[in-house]
């Protein structure tokens, strides 16, 4: 098997590699604190000093960090990925960023030789661990048959969308879907609450009926267990909220739901809980804490 990069061993970055390491990939990883791939490092991934060394060592380097900014300074700063990896290469950013990004990425490794796509997923933690990941995929179609081996692997599906940034869009429409379903979980749980219902009672209801979701599934019981652990950090939904309203701004579009969405968002980071979980959103309601220790 080729080896492979990756760039950044956040909770979902650890997942995704560790299914990567399972089916017998080589991978080398480099992460901006190196404490934090330790895990990976005890069980058999390779470190590297900087991006560009990832990038040098491997035929495909991966990248899932933060922010958009945190890409561009993978990309373009110094010790870059686009400085090391060598003429036709792949590199794949599955850092959820902008579609303008994706393009300025995909137009600069090009001019080096090199494919570029934006390749974002959706799962959270669960999907990075179970590899069950929804893959949504931009830029060269050519590089797909390379790249679908290990998709496979760390997913239960995968798209491609077209040119470069196409992924992005998709994945911003998957957030603006996702906005809806936390924010009526947290109103369900606070609602049934104050009128007195059985929470547990009322999940498997709505859980077996027309209003399932995934938020549902798999954050409502955190909540009642007071879990605010992230499998996705609210401070990195509220930074796709805003890319969603800007490029929907771009395109002529009014979205007012997430519009409430980011606000409610942006006011529970301002409240300092950006690095709780999303599920963190009931927080700001009257009654949550009666509601968190359901589960004994």
């Amino acid at each position: 098997m080729e080896r492979l990069g990756f760039i950044g061993t956040g909770v979902m970055g650890t997942g995704i590699i560790n299914n990567l390491l399972k089916a017998g990939y080589e991978v080398t990883v480099y992460n901006r604190t190196k404490a934090h791939a330790q895990g990976l490092l005890d069980a058999g991934a390779r470190w590297a000093d900087t991006p560009a060394k990832v990038a040098a060592d491997t035929a495909i380097t991966f990248s899932m960090v933060g922010f958009p900014q945190d890409v561009e300074d993978i990309y373009f700063g110094e010790h870059s990925i686009l400085a090391g990896a060598k003429p036709g290469s792949l590199v794949v950013d599955m850092t959820t960023s902008t579609p303008t990004l994706a393009k300025r990425i995909s137009a600069a490794a090009a001019e080096r030789g090199i494919t570029a796509l934006d390749s974002p997923v959706s799962g959270g933690d669960i999907g990075a661990k179970e590899g069950t990941l929804t893959i949504m995929v931009g830029g060269d179609a050519a590089a797909m048959p390379q790249l679908e081996p290990i998709y496979k692997i760390i997913g239960s599906a995968y798209h491609y969308f077209g040119e470069a940034g196409s992924g992005q869009h998709a994945k911003m429409a998957n957030q603006i879907m996702i906005a809806g379903t936390m924010t009526g979980m947290s109103e369900l749980l606070v609602y049934a609450n104050a009128a007195g219902l059985n929470l547990q009672d009322v999940l498997a209801t709505v859980g077996a009926g027309s209003a399932a979701n995934w938020s549902l599934t798999n954050y409502a019981p955190r909540v009642l267990a007071n879990d605010f652990t992230p499998g996705f950090f609210a401070k990195h939904f509220l930074k796709d909220l805003r890319i969603a309203l800007n490029e929907a701004d771009s395109m002529g579009l009014d979205l007012p739901a997430t519009k409430t969405a980011k606000d409610l968002y942006e006011r529970l980071v301002n409240d300092g809980h950006g690095d709780d979980g999303t599920q963190a959103l009931v927080k700001l309601y009257k009654g949550w804490q009666e509601i968190a220790n359901t589960i004994k």
